[in-house]
């Protein structure tokens, strides 16, 4: 029970200073720093770019070194990174602390991972990350409202404070991080160092994943768009359907969690998920006839978004090796990163380029998604299940390698002192001859 609380700690003084950042940073990049839509773009774009690609070599590193060590590190990393914005001037500045941002950003949730993986028992590992799933939608509204603060200044001081309070939030996770124990570093396995990159039932299974996750732009980028050039609707509303997804994920995201028990039942919630994902789409089409639609959509949304991150969640860690949970959560993880650097081009471009068709697009492409998750996830299992059974096979030959050499020495050593003692015994009569 301590160790969820410390985690959920960690994850709430961490969501505070990402919900600051998520509001305020391009308002500041573009008022304060002085660069253009464009050039902040780019530069976010190769920070999670790059982060995606650095994200499995650091969870390899928390396999080999320990996850608290490294998830320490890459927290102290982190809010290095936010401090170095507050001192970027030009692009380049801007696009290399961006790098930084967005590698340690990646390989701390990896961290995270593989620490929740090695100290939660694997039939409550959903449950715990559901309850920092809703830590983490609390931490974001209190940045938010900070964040909101600082925009309502709007002078360069308030932007420089909000930024160092993120900064300081991630120095405070860190802190807490280190009151877990030391995980001790899982042995070297056998093969490839970085197996994750070879194993392909994963590999689809993770595609599928990030696939559904390009919903993730949908409130903050796509919807705010179509509300202002398709409907009626005030802007205001934008910000209550921030706040129905917020609440939802904090109000029902582990009770969703609690229905996922086996990779069934999350093979099942992320069917469920593409479903709902269409409906949701289906409902914001309607949106110019009346912006009540625009609130059902997101309590749909909401609905889907839940269970999809229930059912990810299980099938991330259940086919997963233990000792290599760092880089296969690492490697999971980047469907995130994808889903952010293409999701707002490819959103954007569908339903303010479609419409209506658009819209039944996205959604055909969730529950398309959702629909083949199973057998990819079934395929992912036996594969796994058979790579332990050789695994397994392969150590019991090796065992038995072992004994018939072992047995074989000590044939050799018995026969060898029979040779000794014939020797012996037979010296003194061959001098009675000589004699």
């Amino acid at each position: 029970m301590r160790h969820r609380r410390i985690l959920a700690h960690a994850q709430l003084v961490s969501s505070i200073g990402d919900g600051v950042y998520l509001v305020t940073s391009a308002f500041y990049f573009s008022d304060i720093v002085g660069l253009s839509a464009a050039q902040i773009g780019l530069g976010l774009t190769l920070g999670w770019g790059v982060g995606s690609v650095a994200g499995v070599p650091l969870g390899h590193l928390a396999d080999r070194r320990g996850p608290r060590g490294v998830a320490v590190l890459l927290a102290v990393t982190t809010a290095v990174a936010v401090a170095g914005f507050l001192f970027a001037r030009s692009f380049a500045a801007f696009a290399l602390v961006a790098c930084l941002y967005g590698t340690a950003q990646t390989g701390l949730s990896a961290a995270r991972q593989a620490l929740l993986a090695a100290l939660i028992p694997p039939a409550e590992r959903t449950r715990v990350r559901a309850v920092l799933q809703a830590t983490l939608n609390g931490g974001l509204a209190t940045g938010a409202a900070l964040g909101g603060l600082a925009l309502s200044l709007g002078t360069r001081e308030g932007y420089l404070a909000v930024f160092t309070l993120d900064a300081l939030t991630f120095l405070g996770a860190a802190a807490l991080l280190l009151r877990l124990p030391a995980v001790r570093p899982a042995p070297a396995p056998s093969g490839p160092r970085l197996a994750v990159l070879r194993d392909r039932p994963y590999a689809l299974v993770t595609l599928i994943n990030a696939v559904m996750l390009f919903y993730m732009p949908l409130l903050s980028v796509v919807v705010p768009l179509w509300v202002a050039s398709r409907t009626d609707a005030p802007t205001w509303v934008v910000s209550v359907l921030l706040l129905i997804n917020t609440g939802g994920v904090v109000l029902f995201q582990v009770r969703v969690a609690r229905r996922v028990k086996g990779l069934r039942d999350a093979s099942a919630a992320m069917r469920q998920a593409g479903l709902l994902m269409l409906l949701a789409c289906g409902v914001f089409a309607l949106s110019p006839y009346g912006w009540v639609f625009l609130l059902v959509a997101a309590a749909l949304l909401v609905a889907g978004e839940m269970l999809l991150a229930s059912g990810g969640w299980e099938i991330g860690f259940a086919l997963a090796p233990d000792d290599r949970q760092g880089q296969y959560q690492a490697f999971f993880g980047t469907g995130v990163a994808v889903a952010r650097m293409l999701g707002p081009v490819v959103l954007t471009a569908l339903v303010l380029g479609g419409g209506t068709l658009g819209w039944l697009v996205v959604g055909a492409m969730f529950v398309t998604a959702g629909a083949v998750m199973a057998p990819a996830v079934r395929w992912a299992r036996v594969s796994r299940e058979a790579a332990q059974a050789q695994a397994v096979a392969d150590h019991e030959d090796a065992g038995e390698r072992h004994r018939r050499t072992r047995d074989h020495r000590v044939q050799q050593a018995e026969r060898g002192q029979r040779q000794s003692r014939h020797v012996v015994g037979e010296g003194p009569e061959q001098v009675a001859l000589d004699r």
